[in-house]
């Protein structure tokens, strides 16, 4: 929910294993810069610290991943201590956690909740002219610039877009902004890094500036670090975070593009690359469909699943990818249109999908398709969930990809040398499971089947299990 719209994402659980449990969602939620706000259950105070029952720090067990925590205690003024917790959240982007001992969530008060009015300010900075000035320079002087664009960006994108098409950019994303720009626009080139397409690899080699906007320069990213680099954030430790760039410049992505885009209208000097983007995208595809033929016998390849998947999800779709090797995949070979995208980009947290769309779902409900992708893998980290998603009615269609092991360190186990070992899983027939559990539930094994059976889930009032029987090794 916070991923997806920005706004605060709240959630609860009781003192104990009911505040733990949330750990690893808050620091998914922390690490990848989405809004939340966490309230636990604590114990009566008159008992806390002498050992009672779900009695445990929870200050210190959460004094990490949340950037503001609090005990509300009988006398505090909890009012105020809900707006911050609230506007730090907010502001930060990050976690913030309040405790409640049991005697303090049944007092009475008369204290009046506090809005947001008057306790923030603007986030749309601009940056210093000179500064501006100087990235012009910078930017027109340049014969074969490329835009990266990162998570930060994918909000103000229209300004960035018209920008590229003034200089005639190539735009990559990272892999947490995959869909940020339509895998069909003329100067879309798909993700970079490593789990990208080769049109955004070989346009990054084959650049002189790069021009970023809003990404965070991960090891992951693939930004060439040796590159001329034209940085451009609003939170000024993001700028040079992991090494030098040539030109920082803290403001706000859309409205330093703007004044780009003004400063460099009729003056630059850069070679229109459309036809060079459309050149990569021919052979990148002429080789994907060649991938698409390959059979083992042994399940259906990822190139032909995701190509499936490319033409039959909506094109304002909300899709939530999990982690593994269909994660992988999806960056490489899903085609987007104009979806949104959402993954579990830093903590890398295994079974994110579902339950991240069961989030989404609560923020688009029926208005928008719910599609989420994950192995099996990670679907079995929390499959009961299918159970919740009946019981609200959730329009969420979870394409299973089923190679009844986990793939992804099978891969690393061979890379390494190693032998493969503890990673075949003993899965249950998936789509009779959902079906059991009241959603609507479906098994592929051929190709032929496939788009019959998407176009069955996505049709379901409700949420639908297409299990796809996969080959580990085709990816």
């Amino acid at each position: 929910y916070g991923k997806l719209t920005g706004r605060l994402a709240a959630c609860f659980g009781i003192a104990g294993p009911g505040s733990t449990n949330l750990l690893t969602g808050l620091y998914d939620a922390k690490v990848d810069r989405a809004p939340v706000l966490a309230l636990s259950g604590q114990v009566p105070s008159s008992t806390k610290g002498r050992g009672a029952f779900q009695d445990l720090d929870l200050a210190t067990a959460f004094s990490d991943v949340a950037r503001f925590g609090e005990v509300v205690l009988a006398g505090a003024d909890h009012a105020e201590l809900m707006t911050l917790a609230c506007k730090t959240a907010l502001v930060e982007r990050d976690v913030s956690h309040l405790i409640l001992p049991d005697e303090v969530q049944v007092a009475t008060s008369e204290q009046q909740a506090s809005g947001p009015t008057g306790r923030t300010g603007s986030h749309d900075i601009t940056p210093p002219a000179d500064v501006v000035a100087e990235a012009v320079k910078t930017i027109g002087a340049a014969e074969r610039p490329i835009i990266v664009v990162g998570q930060g960006a994918r909000p103000e994108m229209e300004p960035v877009i018209e920008l590229a098409e003034l200089l005639g950019a190539p735009v990559l994303t990272t892999f947490k902004a995959k869909g940020a720009i339509s895998d069909h626009h003329p100067l879309g080139c798909g993700v970079l890094g490593r789990s990208g397409t080769p049109v955004a690899s070989w346009l990054m080699n084959e650049s002189d500036l790069v021009i970023v906007f809003g990404a965070s320069f991960s090891n992951h990213t693939g930004i060439a670090p040796y590159k001329p680099i034209v940085q451009v954030d609003f939170d000024p430790m993001a700028i040079g975070r992991h090494h030098p760039v040539d030109l920082g410049l803290q403001g706000a992505v859309g409205r330093t593009a703007r004044l780009l885009t003004a400063g460099l209208a009729g003056t630059h000097g850069c070679v229109d690359q459309r036809s060079i983007v459309a050149e990569r995208w021919s052979i990148w595809r002429e080789e994907k469909a060649s991938r698409r033929s390959d059979d083992r016998g042994q399940g259906m390849n990822a190139a032909s699943i995701f190509a499936e998947l490319s033409d039959d999800v909506p094109d304002d779709a909300v899709i939530c990818v999990d982690v593994g090797n269909n994660t992988y995949s999806f960056g490489r070979y899903f085609e987007v249109a104009n979806q949104d995208v959402l993954m579990s980009g830093y903590l890398g947290s295994i079974g994110f999908a579902f339950p991240a769309a069961m989030g989404a779902w609560a923020a688009v409900g029926d208005s928008r398709k719910v599609v989420s992708v994950s192995g099996d893998g990670g679907f079995g980290q929390y499959a009961m969930e299918v159970t919740t998603a009946v019981k609200y009615g959730m329009n969420i269609t979870h394409v299973l990809l089923n190679n009844d092991e986990l793939g992804k360190i099978s891969k690393e186990q061979r890379a390494g040398e190693f032998d493969v070992w503890q990673t075949s899983l003993h899965n249950p027939d998936f789509a009779a499971y959902a079906e059991l559990c009241g959603a609507h539930g479906v098994r592929v094994t051929r190709l032929d089947q496939l788009h019959d059976a998407i176009e069955a889930a996505l049709a379901q009032e409700g949420p639908s299990v297409v299990e796809v029987v996969t080959d580990a090794l085709l990816v």
